[in-house]
């Protein structure tokens, strides 16, 4: 989590929601992302997803039911919905 907040602080200068997400598979940290909303100008470029997406890039398999997401905020309902579909274990916020 630590991590997560650490990414997330950073995106405040970039008028971000400073949101960091982490997806980690036991101690192993997969992938690591913030909100790119703003700098992408893309509405869904929300660090869950992207986390999401780049975890299941690395891991070459969109069931990621053996993985950990951390969140720095309580993800949206879009996010929710991705957090499903990608049967993520945990979540922790």
């Amino acid at each position: 989590m630590r991590n997560a907040l650490a990414v997330a602080t950073d995106v405040v200068k970039y008028n971000e929601v400073p949101v960091g997400a982490i997806v980690a598979r036991g101690e192993t940290i997969i992938s690591v992302a913030s909100n790119r909303t703003v700098r992408d100008q893309d509405p869904t470029a929300h660090a869950e997803v992207l986390a999401i997406r780049e975890a299941s890039s690395k891991l070459d398999r969109w069931r990621l039911d053996d993985c950990t997401l951390y969140v720095t905020l309580e993800p949206c309902a879009m996010c929710a919905g991705a957090i499903v579909l990608s049967r993520m274990r945990r979540v922790v916020f």
